[in-house]
């Protein structure tokens, strides 16, 4: 608590001389936030879902390679990165079956689906100059998005800016380099932005540097007063090295260090861990008012990955081409004081991969494993209702029916060895009630139901066995929510209660290689509790000082098995791991006049067990960040200089552990204290 103490104690002395917002800007810190969610477009105020947007400004996002920390200041989210580009996000415990990567997360990119067919989502193709917001959305969204139990995330690229150009350029610790560019052109009818980012750094172990070259392009184009388009594009070509997972003496010993050779496998040095990945996405969204009631938004898209992953085990080559489509229709009225909508759609998408595995010779592929061809579909349609009565309440029902089938094709043995499963009518209804009343006091219920089949990468993991006999998991979600807001919205608390029975949870182990496999683990009842407090205080028109904003958010996790034995091993009652009991953001933005800024943050997180027996755990931690800058804001040129640092306390611990790994090898070392520096430019 001392840290925090020091932390607000700092953030307000040094409130005299930082700032880089316009006053237009600071006038948004208190516009209502529009919630894009379950088709509601609507204020937060009136929204139903349990959502944090954030915008995503550059100069707010430390060394603007990485979205950790800004991820980890909502409450019920916690983002891992396991190693330079290696991502996992966790929403009320849904990481729980990734070993890497994002899954059981729905993610959309200016309304194209990310997540391919087969439940994946490469979050890691992302750049920092391809958000202009992001809306994270928790608990269960099948109702309208299909499979997935943790949640939705919607980012959008799309913004309302004149034509101009940003250019950020940073140096830092572990000879980190970052380029960020965005143009912008046009006119109200037809405007564009292509943005270009490279990113690249050595890493803090051993065998961790990674490099990233991101294109995106988004235009929109206005047809008539009824009809407009938005197409995306979005290449990423990403290189970064996999370290391997360390035990607790070696990481005690030297957390930089790679894996070490050992039980017949070569180090991670000798094998050349490493992950080649390449993206591509394109998708165009048509928007039509069709009468003054009805509209229709419809997205068509592509997309492709090529994988090539270097293991201790193995080399894998993956190809991965998809397509799909969503297709919404919108009735809405309003009659004086009461307003609905219903809203009726469908998603479809389709995959045909194939995944080549190999032995590994230094690094590159040898004698043939297994060659697999993977067709996965994904079918949901779904219906929602909407009611706002006088503003101060809103009731929203919805429901979805949803089906997927996998199917696979050995074609290294011959016979060609076939096996499918499908996972049909999946029913998943939603009910949310909100009702505001006098004096900025708000609450909220909601019970919805999720599902999530297994994903590709959980029937056919690392180990090459097909497993078409995990079952899909599912469960309903209980949530209640109070909201109060105080001295004229400047001030809000926000406390939100959920319930989670998961049945058939899937959970990951590791065999001695390192190689992942899943088994269902009975049901899994999660509890938990999420906190908010926010102020924010705009100066005086005279003030130097232009505005401070304070946050806090705390998360409460209370997970435990319930019905899980395996064997001869009866888990049953046991913490979940993966998910700390407790974790605790604080953040204090402060903003001058005359262009100086602080952005601060602090966070804590309790220990965290590594397997289903509670025998081993990551240990509790504490992390302090912050970045000192000033940026000119002027009609026409924004030029502007930061520096920062991360870890300040030079914590020694682990992000993104290993869970329930063979040879007790769990720890991935996070990076000790870190500085960076930059410069950017801007015009309108």
């Amino acid at each position: 608590m001392k840290f925090i103490a020091g932390l607000l104690l700092s953030s307000l002395f040094v409130q005299v001389c930082y700032s880089q917002e316009t006053e237009t800007d600071t006038a948004k810190l208190l516009e209502p936030v529009i919630i894009r969610a379950f088709e509601q477009n609507r204020s937060a105020a009136l929204s139903t879902a349990t959502v944090r947007v954030l915008a995503v400004n550059s100069d707010k996002f430390h060394n603007n390679t990485s979205l950790v920390s800004a991820f980890n200041t909502v409450a019920g989210v916690r983002m891992e990165e396991r190693s330079p580009g290696s991502y996992r996000i966790n929403i009320r415990g849904s990481s729980l079956r990734s070993p890497f990567g994002v899954r059981n997360v729905k993610v959309y990119y200016n309304g194209i689906p990310v997540t391919d067919p087969g439940g994946n989502t490469y979050f890691n193709q992302f750049a920092l100059n391809n958000f202009h917001s992001i809306e994270i959305n928790k608990g269960t969204a099948s109702s309208l998005y299909g499979a997935g139990t943790g949640g939705l995330i919607l980012v959008n690229s799309i913004e309302k800016s004149k034509p101009g150009f940003d250019l950020y350029y940073n140096t830092g610790s572990f000879s980190l380099h970052n380029l960020l560019g965005t143009v912008r052109f046009g006119n109200d009818d037809l405007s564009s932005r292509v943005s270009y980012a490279h990113n690249e750094t050595d890493g803090y172990r051993v065998q961790t540097q990674m490099r990233r070259d991101n294109f995106s392009w988004v235009t929109q184009a206005r047809l008539n007063q009824k009809h407009s388009l938005t197409a995306s594009l979005l290449f990423t070509d990403m290189y970064y090295q996999t370290p391997g997972a360390l035990t607790a003496a070696e990481f005690a010993a030297d957390p930089k260090r790679a894996r070490p050779a050992g039980g017949g496998f070569p180090s991670a040095v000798n094998a050349k861990a490493a992950i080649f990945q390449k993206n591509l996405l394109a998708g165009f969204t048509s928007r039509y008012q069709i009468d003054s009631f009805f509209s229709n938004t419809t997205t068509l898209y592509g997309a492709f990955a090529q994988i090539k992953n270097s293991a201790i085990r193995n080399f894998e080559r993956r190809n991965e081409p998809h397509f799909g489509g969503r297709t919404v229709f919108t009735y809405k009225r309003k009659i004086e004081q009461l307003e609905w909508q219903f809203v009726a759609g469908s998603e479809f998408q389709q995959g045909y991969f194939n995944t080549m595995v190999s032995n590994n010779r230094n690094g590159q592929p040898d004698t043939m494993q297994t060659n697999d061809d993977v067709s996965n579909r994904n079918l949901g349609v779904f219906l929602q209702a909407d009611l706002i009565v006088r503003e101060k309440l809103s009731i929203s029902i919805g429901a979805g029916v949803n089906s997927s089938s996998v199917s696979f094709a050995r074609l290294n043995r011959y016979p060609v060895l076939t096996q499918k499963r499908t996972y049909r009518n999946e029913l998943a209804p939603r009910i949310a009630v909100l009702r505001r009343f006098e004096n900025g006091f708000s609450a909220r219920a909601t019970v919805a139901k999720g599902y999530s089949p297994p994903t590709v990468a959980e029937i056919l993991p690392s180990t090459g066995v097909i497993s078409t006999d995990l079952e899909a998991e599912q469960g309903w979600n209980y949530e209640l929510m109070f909201r109060q807001e105080l001295l004229g919205r400047k001030l809000s608390i926000e406390l939100t209660g959920f319930y989670f029975r998961l049945n058939d949870a899937l959970v990951q182990r590791r065999d001695l290689s390192g190689a992942d496999f899943f088994v269902n683990a009975g049901n899994v009842n999660q509890k938990g509790a999420e906190m908010t407090v926010q102020y924010v205080h705009i100066a005086r028109r005279l003030s130097r000082l232009d505005y401070y904003l304070l946050r806090a958010d705390y998360t409460y996790n209370h997970f435990r098995y319930g019905s899980f034995v395996k064997g001869v091993d009866n888990f049953s009652g046991r913490m979940v791991p993966s998910v700390p009991t407790g974790t605790l953001s604080v953040s204090a933005d402060v903003m001058m006049k005359a262009g100086f800024y602080l952005n601060a943050n602090y966070y804590a997180a309790t220990k965290i067990f590594l397997n289903d027996a509670n025998t081993a755990f990551a240990g509790a931690y504490h992390l302090l960040g912050g970045r000192i800058g000033w940026k000119k804001t002027s009609k026409k040129w924004r030029p502007g200089i930061f520096a920062g640092a991360d870890n300040l306390l030079d914590e020694n611990y682990s992000l993104g552990n290993d869970i329930n790994a063979a040879g007790n090898r769990f720890f991935n070392a996070a990076p000790g204290r870190n500085w960076f520096a930059g410069l950017s430019l801007g015009r309108n």
